[in-house]
């Protein structure tokens, strides 16, 4: 089979020691189901990754692509007798017109070292998921991967412009445009975008920049209780005030961040919230102190607007830094549910509900600016019956967040660990659709199979 392979591509980028290839099997999903690939090949550019696509469409070889791996769903797994794409070595910035404000990137290109290249001529990429120091632009396009300051800019979808695929028959095909505008059929590139590799193979991206972000003001608040600080986000949205950020982050994240990495961050509080403002001038003064207002009102035990950036950056990085400190300490099974703002309050109470009747500790990050919660479930290394009961925990907070209107994934993705809520959330008419997009594009079953939408054909 490496032969075979080979064939299309040089030999050395395809991978089948059992060693070497078992770093591939899974992302980073707790408890996330994956299987032993045949191999692992490393393309170079996008005719390589059509011959290895063709190739697995004549025999039937279930491909799984994978950028990083940094996912938390599942949906990089492997299968039984996959060959796994791996895009790390397709990680170049391939232009950056600032004229007309676009970049157009490979894949496996890191997302900070996109922002990295945009800087140099004054823009920004704004998406900006706490994973950007190491998660691609691949895999954030197939996640429509959200972040911090999504709140205000948006998430992956509203950025990606055009894509080059190869699709589930091994045809290299181009949807979307360059231009500001265009609506020329259907939204395939939108389609694609989120699609977590179940309808094509993404092989170039084309994203549209904004002009480089101006300076921010912080205003971070001390709560007693999520809830308490859910209260406070609820305030904010009522009020108007739309801020480049607003996040989260509890004592359980604080001290384990502060265990590992020694900033010595305050855990006297049980909730911190903080708040960012990116207008400039006195409007955007104005609206740091409707922040502040709002996190006073909603009964911080301490708020303040930062007069120390170095400060405010700390207090940021703690919050990017939340999951890996957490991981250190065990297995962590991580929620992704998003609500209506409104809802936020009630949301955390529920998850602090389902911690107690499972007797789990459950520790909260959230995007809270768009509701977009991220409950993480702790467990002890070895303790199935903890392990037993996260995963009821887990399902009990979907439950939650469908009953409030809400989303089972706001930017995680579905992979294998939200398919059933996402079968309650679409409903069966919506489902058929799904599954009917899938079987069109790819006809044979092989890209990603048992992911996301578990389409009625198998491989044959």
């Amino acid at each position: 089979m490496a032969k075979a392979v080979a064939a299309g591509i040089p030999a050395q980028r395809v991978i089948t020691d059992p060693d070497s290839v078992a770093a591939y099997r899974h992302d980073e999903a707790e408890w996330a189901p994956h299987g032993v690939p045949l191999a692992v090949v490393r393309p170079r550019d996008t005719e390589e990754v059509r011959a290895v696509v063709a190739y697995c469409v004549e025999h039937r070889i279930p491909l799984v692509p994978r950028g990083a791996g940094t996912g938390l769903s599942g949906g990089a797994n492997a299968v039984d007798g996959a060959i796994v794409l791996s895009f790390e070595d397709m990680n170049r910035v391939l232009r950056v017109d600032p004229a007309e404000r676009i970049a157009v990137v490979q894949p496996g290109v890191v997302n900070d070292d996109l922002r990295a290249a945009c800087a140099e001529y004054g823009l920004w990429y704004p998406p900006d998921p706490a994973s950007s120091p190491w998660s691609t632009i691949g895999g954030n396009a197939a996640t429509n991967a959200g972040g911090m300051c999504c709140v205000k800019y948006g998430v992956t979808r509203d950025y990606v412009l055009g894509l080059e695929v190869v699709n589930g028959l091994g045809e290299i095909v181009r949807v979307g445009r360059s231009t500001a505008k265009g609506v020329s059929g259907y939204d395939l590139c939108g389609l694609l975008v989120g699609s977590e590799g179940t309808l094509g193979v993404i092989t170039e991206i084309t994203v549209k920049l904004r002009p480089a972000r101006l300076p921010e003001r912080t205003v971070a608040g001390y709560f007693d209780s999520v809830v308490a600080a859910g209260e406070a986000v609820s305030a904010v949205t009522a009020a108007g005030v739309v801020p480049s950020a607003l996040e989260l982050v509890d004592r359980h994240c604080l001290a384990a961040v502060d265990a590992w990495k020694n900033m010595g961050l305050s855990t006297d509080a049980n909730v911190v919230l903080l708040g960012r403002v990116d207008t400039p001038g006195a409007e955007g003064d104005a609206e740091a102190a409707v922040l502040l207002d709002c996190f006073e009102r909603s009964g911080a035990s301490w708020a303040a607007r930062s007069t120390d950036q170095q400060e405010a950056d700390a207090l940021f990085e703690a919050r990017r830094l939340a999951y890996p400190a957490l991981e250190r300490l065990g297995p962590v099974l991580t929620e992704d549910v998003c609500v209506p703002r409104a809802a936020v309050p009630e949301m955390l109470a529920r998850i602090e509900r389902a911690a107690e009747r499972h007797d789990i500790l459950v520790a909260n990050i959230a995007h809270a600016g768009d509701g977009n919660l991220h409950p993480l479930i702790i467990t002890r290394p070895g303790d199935e019956a903890a392990a037993a009961r996260a995963r009821l925990a887990f399902e009990d907070i979907l439950d939650d967040a469908l009953s409030l209107g809400g989303t089972v994934t706001g930017e995680h993705g579905v992979g294998l660990l939200k398919m059933r809520g996402m079968d309650q959330e679409v409903g069966p008419a919506a489902l058929a659709m799904q599954r009917a997009v899938k079987a069109a594009l790819d006809p044979h079953g092989i890209l990603n199979p048992g992911k996301v939408v578990v389409s009625g054909r198998a491989l044959v």
